[in-house]
């Protein structure tokens, strides 16, 4: 029999585009197909052919339904994949309503690109797909409860456990028969923290041969937040951001983080420990999510709270543009929570434009900021940001608030990965930012006595009897290992422009002006125009 082969085509060396290609003799198998998210680099992988042919793959795993990890499906359907996606129930309910929001933001966004295409000369594009494509590729879902064995392509077989990161999100346990006895595999998927509000501790199975970790947070030891001190906190945030004519913005993924802080401020509220304000969801994925996480009710832990929080009559969801727009008409102070929880479509960057020059707004980041978006910068200090085709000043205090993270820290991820011993070939690890991913192999092998790989993007492996053999193609890779999990050239481009036009502000007169502009015009002519622009220059003094 051949070895198994497992390639990286997605969060190798960056923390979005999941996807994972197994091949059994001639079977082949992904876990996850996620969209990439970040830089405009890592973003344009998104728009470019699949490393693989799409017609080709017989099944896909998924671990759960956040867009990192399932964005591609309608894209991968729409080029000649027909075969079953096997998900948990709550995954399959909550892909439901994200892939066609996630249709309709693409739908949106080409839309108002191709009107300023036009305007500059240049060819329309298309979206990567619809809504439509995302509702077609629905009935090749099929559901599988926790901790059930079943038998996909090629006598492959896998059972999904509780990875305690999201409603419905699994670990995946693969077994594949090779000639010298079956070969076990497990993907991590995203690990939840011990102190997730509305799941329980991550499960997964001992003894494996190889194990696929991610390694979000694998440099970093957040502070443990037990509910108490959690609400605390928020209680301190909130009080010091509520000023008579401000905004409280929470930028905030749809799908279980806004469930978890609007959980957490009605509680608070209902207490007295805050005065009862305004909360708005301005979101129509978390109504539509919401209503996935209420029918599933019984599977949360704190339900009572969270059927409590919906309830409350201070909180509001907004659905229509119109509702959305008309936010812009309250007055007092108001917590107002929108998607996307990295600040990099949806309707935040509206309500960031609307905010962020001004010194009574709060906006406060609950989860992870990838390299590359707009929360990242933001939360990095940047003093002018450009949304929409406008410069704004950033005069809002902007706070980091990681205890709503669904990732696992260094710490969990250790005694995560330590409970799965033995560990037989090797363990590679995905999913995290470079330095994130090298300080989580360094602390992982002091203990383990197999190799700790950093796979890179497009990497194949053979996953023998003796261990994990690379294969070589540079030919395959998309992208250099440099190019990912860090801001890009569009990044420095952006800093750049936004940092000259404040000196050019700052200038004291338009002589002082006339040099800044000289400068930047004599560094941008070839070297022999320079050495020829000085010597005139010369002359002419």
């Amino acid at each position: 029999m051949q070895e198994p082969k497992l390639s990286f085509h997605g969060a190798a060396g960056s923390v979005t585009g999941s996807c994972f290609l197994l091949q059994v003799a001639d079977s082949r198998i992904l876990i996850d197909c996620g969209m990439f998210q970040g830089s405009k680099s890592e973003k344009e992988l998104n728009y470019r052919p699949f490393p693989f042919d799409p017609a080709e793959i017989d099944a896909v795993l998924l671990t759960h339904a956040h867009i990192d990890h399932t964005g591609l499906l309608p894209k991968l359907a729409k080029a000649g994949f027909g075969g079953p996606i096997y998900a948990t129930r709550p995954t399959m309910e909550l892909c439901g309503v994200m892939l066609q929001d996630s249709g309709h933001i693409q739908e949106s966004e080409v839309k108002q690109l191709n009107r300023r295409n036009r305007r500059r000369s240049r060819e329309p594009v298309e979206p990567i797909y619809t809504a439509d494509d995302a509702r077609m590729v629905m009935p090749q879902f099929v559901s599988v409860p926790y901790q059930q064995w079943r038998e996909t392509v090629g006598g492959v077989k896998f059972r999904f456990w509780n990875a305690g990161h999201l409603l419905g999100s699994a670990s995946i346990e693969i077994e594949v028969a090779v000639a010298d006895g079956p070969r076990r595999l497990l993907f991590s998927g995203d690990i939840g923290t011990r102190y997730k509000m509305l799941e329980g501790l991550p499960q997964a199975p001992a003894g494996v041969d190889y194990l696929v970790c991610e390694s979000t947070y694998g440099d970093r030891e957040r502070e443990d937040y037990t509910q108490d001190a959690r609400r605390n906190r928020l209680r301190e945030i909130v009080g010091k951001a509520n000023n008579p004519n401000g905004a409280l913005l929470i930028p905030s993924f749809a799908v279980e983080r806004t469930q978890e802080v609007l959980t957490d401020l009605v509680a608070l509220m209902d207490d007295g420990s805050l005065p009862r304000s305004p909360i708005m969801i301005d979101s129509p994925l978390a109504s539509r999510a919401t209503e996935v996480f209420k029918a599933q009710a019984g599977e949360l832990a704190n339900a009572a709270a969270f059927t409590r929080a919906l309830n409350a009559p201070n909180v509001r969801f907004t659905e229509s543009a119109e509702q959305s727009k008309a936010l812009d008409l309250v007055r007092g102070f108001h917590i107002i929570i929108a998607a996307s929880g990295m600040c990099e479509a949806g309707r935040i960057r509206y309500r960031l434009r609307n905010w962020l020059w001004r010194q009574e707004c709060t906006v406060l980041l609950v989860g992870f900021q990838a390299a590359g978006t707009l929360g990242r910068i933001l939360q990095d200090g940047a003093r002018v940001v450009r949304i929409q085709g406008d410069e704004i000043v950033v005069h809002a205090k902007i706070i980091a608030f990681d205890a709503y993270s669904g990732h696992a820290d260094a710490s969990d991820l250790e005694e995560w990965v330590s409970a799965r011993a033995p560990i037989e070939k090797g363990v590679f690890l995905v999913h995290g930012e470079p330095a994130a991913r090298s300080a989580l192999t360094r602390r992982l092998s002091k203990t383990l006595k197999v190799p700790v790989m950093e796979p890179r993007l497009d990497d194949g492996f053979l996953l023998t009897e003796d261990g994990a053999r690379l294969i070589e193609d540079a030919a395959r890779i998309r992208l250099a290992a440099e190019q990912l999990g860090r801001p890009d050239w569009h990044n420095d481009f952006q800093s750049f422009v936004l940092d000259l036009s404040d000196r050019l502000t700052q200038a004291a007169d338009q002589k002082g002006r006339a040099i800044i502009l000289r400068k930047v015009k004599r560094a941008l002519e070839p070297e022999q125009d320079a050495v020829g622009a000085k010597e005139n220059e010369n002359a002419v003094h």
